[in-house]
């Protein structure tokens, strides 16, 4: 290496540059012929296509400031030296190549496996912010370090600063920190029907850093922060399964033949469960007597549905066919009714 720059001190600076225009030329070339060469030998493998997604630009960038190093070591050979800025220029230019490719490597990586990953699918936007402060703070440093500038008071400073604005952002990190722990223990995920402990029910429709968006079926959203969210009683009607058992409680007269009663009422749910949207065909529906009440006999039918908005719909149904075939078969579903025993009553006037 030291005979090439002894060679380049009898070079003019015009043929100094001319060696920087064939360099960059030449690696592009020896550039792509490897990326193709990669190409062929992974055959379109999804890390080979965020490789080079990824290093395409920092590549690029690499291949100018290393033409650019070496051809100031050439003209300081020849007694002209390159400006100091120039140099200064190329060294942040090294850093901000390194720490795009990988931001942009860690980033894709973590899109790619996001899809595969539930955990990741859910804190993706954390993940990924961390990622962008991490490497460009990083980046930050050596560029400070390189200009001569001491980072170590730096550093101190920023572990002071730190610690201030922990103490003054406990309420949104221990939001953010629930939020991790939801993401990791997964008590319900994007798309999941849920019921908070305030009553209020709907479909998870966003986990941020801060808080949980629920949107309920009335298609407002309640905003629920995520300590929240973590020190409640949480209802999760999609797991383990969207399907769901719902139930109807029904009274029929004391006249009735509870047999006949019982027969109706399965073909009546049957019937719904086969022809009604959202109704689980092949459950097999079941009925329970289970209350002498003032003025019915009553008892509880249970369905099942595929999730848990079709339980409107069928129960809408089954109501209304449930109504129709009584009134066929003649079973009353009395009206409520007070005895007042006069004979008992006028003892005591």
């Amino acid at each position: 290496m030291n005979d090439f720059y002894s060679f380049a001190e009898g070079l003019s600076p015009w043929a100094v540059g001319l060696f920087f225009v064939v360099w960059v030329v030449l690696l592009l070339l020896v550039k792509r012929v490897v990326f193709g060469l990669l190409r062929r030998a992974i055959k379109g493998s999804d890390l080979y296509n965020i490789f080079v997604h990824s290093a395409d630009m920092p590549l690029n960038l690499l291949i100018i400031t290393g033409g650019g190093a070496i051809v100031g070591r050439m003209l300081s050979a020849s007694d002209t030296a390159m400006p100091a800025y120039v140099m200064v220029g190329f060294k942040l230019i090294t850093v901000i190549a390194v720490a795009l490719f990988f931001d942009k490597f860690l980033n894709a990586l973590l899109h790619k496996l996001s899809g595969r990953v539930s955990v990741l699918k859910t804190v993706g936007g954390v993940t990924r912010g961390l990622i962008h402060i991490t490497v460009f703070g990083l980046g930050l440093l050596i560029v400070l370090d390189s200009l001569g500038v001491s980072i170590t008071p730096l550093v101190a400073s920023l572990g002071i600063g730190s610690l201030a604005v922990a103490l003054a952002l406990q309420p949104t990190l221990e939001n953010l920190f629930s939020g991790v722990q939801i993401a990791i223990d997964r008590p319900f995920l994007v798309g999941h029907f849920v019921q908070l402990d305030s009553g209020e029910e709907g479909y998870v429709h966003k986990i941020g850093w801060r808080s949980t968006w629920v949107r309920m079926i009335t298609d407002n959203v309640v905003v629920v922060p995520n300590k929240t969210m973590v020190n409640t009683k949480i209802l999760n009607f999609y797991y383990p399964k969207q399907e769901m058992s719902t139930r109807l409680q029904v009274g029929v007269h004391y006249k009735s033949d509870l047999e006949q009663v019982e027969r109706i009422t399965l073909d009546v749910a049957k019937e719904t469960l086969r022809e009604v949207s959202g109704g689980t065909a092949s459950f097999e529906p079941f009925m329970r007597y289970h209350t002498f009440s003032d003025f019915s006999i009553n008892f509880t039918v249970v369905l099942r549905v595929d999730e848990f908005r079709d339980n409107y719909k069928v129960k809408h149904e089954f109501i209304k066919r449930l109504h129709r075939r009584y009134a066929q078969e003649g079973i009353i579903i009395p009206y409520p009714i007070r005895a007042a025993n006069v004979s008992q009553e006028k003892q005591f006037e």
